[in-house]
C-alpha cells in the first residue's frame, strides 16, 4: 500500500506496535487492580504538565512525565489514608489536576491554546523520532517488568493479604506500577491525546478479561487484540482522512461490542440447546 512509503506512516505503524504490546499489560493489570479509572485520571492529571511546560516555556513531554510521576506518588498517599477506598484518591486527583490545568490554561496565549489541543487529541502520525526511541525503551522496561515479576503481581493483585505476610514489599510495589503507568501516560499523550489514551490502555484488556480463561492468555489476547485494533484503525484513518487516536478509539470500541455480543448469542443459543433437550427427554 502507498501509505507505507511515507516514513512518518512508517514511524506511526511502529508507534502502534509498541503501544500495541505495552498498554494491554498495564490495562489488564490495572483492571484486575480495579484501577481502570487510574489511566483516565493521569491523563487528566498530565495537563498540568503541558500547562505547565507551555507556559514556562519548557519542553511540555519532561515538565508532563514530571507531574504524572508525582500524581502517581500522592495517589498512592492518599490511598493509604482511605484503606479499603482506593477510588476516592483517584476521585481527588482527577478533579483537581483537571481543575489546575484549566486554571493554567486561562494564563496563556491563544497560540499556547492550540498546542494544548495537540496534546488533548493527539496524533500518532506525528510521533518524532526521539518519542519513538522513548516509547521502545518504557515498552521494554513494561514486558521485562512483567516478565521477571509475574507471580509477585499476580500474589499482590489477587491476595494482598497473603503477599505482605510472605515478606514482598506491597506498597513500593504498589507505587512502582502505578509511576511506570504514568510514565507511559506521559509518552502516549502526544500520540493518543488525553482525552483517548486511557481507552486504548483499558478495552483491549476488557475485551482479553472477556473471552480468555487463563492469566497468560489475558495477556496474549489482549495484545493480539490492541494490535489489530491499532492497525485497523490507522489504516482506516489514512483512507477516511479521520483524527487516527479517535478512529482507533472507535475501532476498539467496535471490537469490544462485537466480542460481547457474539458471546451473549453464543449464550442465547446454549440454553436453548439445553431447552430443546430437556424436551426431547419428557417427549420419550
Amino acid at each position: 500500500m502507498a501509505m507505507f512509503f511515507y516514513e512518518f506512516m512508517q514511524r506511526a505503524f511502529a508507534a502502534a506496535t509498541l503501544i500495541g504490546v505495552m498498554a494491554p499489560i498495564l490495562g489488564v493489570l490495572l483492571i484486575l487492580r480495579r484501577q481502570s479509572l487510574l489511566a483516565d485520571t493521569l491523563s487528566h492529571v498530565s495537563l498540568v504538565g503541558v500547562a505547565l511546560g507551555l507556559l514556562v516555556g519548557v519542553d511540555p513531554t519532561w515538565t508532563t512525565l514530571l507531574v504524572v510521576v508525582l500524581a502517581a506518588l500522592l495517589i498512592e498517599g492518599i490511598a493509604s489514608l482511605f484503606k479499603g477506598y482506593t477510588e476516592v484518591s483517584i476521585a481527588i486527583l482527577m478533579a483537581g489536576g483537571l481543575a489546575l490545568a484549566l486554571f493554567m490554561m486561562s494564563f496563556q496565549s491563544g497560540q499556547t491554546t492550540v498546542s494544548i489541543n495537540q496534546f488533548l487529541f493527539g496524533s500518532i502520525v506525528a510521533i518524532s523520532e526521539n518519542q519513538l526511541w522513548v516509547l521502545l525503551v518504557l515498552t521494554v522496561v513494561v514486558v521485562s517488568a512483567y516478565v521477571l515479576f509475574r507471580r509477585p503481581l499476580f500474589v499482590l493483585i489477587f491476595d494482598p493479604d497473603t503477599a505482605h505476610t510472605a515478606g514482598l514489599p506491597v506498597k513500593l510495589m504498589s507505587t512502582i506500577f502505578t509511576v511506570i503507568t504514568g510514565a507511559v501516560i506521559s509518552v502516549m499523550l502526544p500520540i493518543a491525546g488525553a482525552l483517548l489514551v486511557s481507552a486504548i490502555i483499558v478495552l483491549p484488556s476488557a475485551l482479553a478479561l472477556r473471552v480468555s480463561k487463563t492469566f497468560t492468555t489475558v495477556f496474549i489476547v489482549g495484545i493480539i487484540t490492541s494490535l489489530v485494533g491499532m492497525y485497523i484503525g490507522l489504516i482506516g484513518s489514512y483512507q477516511l482522512g479521520t483524527p487516527p487516536g479517535a478512529t482507533i478509539t472507535l475501532t476498539l470500541v467496535a471490537l469490544f461490542s462485537l466480542t460481547v455480543l457474539i458471546q451473549a448469542i453464543k449464550k442465547r443459543l446454549r440454553k436453548k440447546d439445553i431447552v430443546t433437550d430437556k424436551t426431547s427427554l419428557l417427549e420419550k
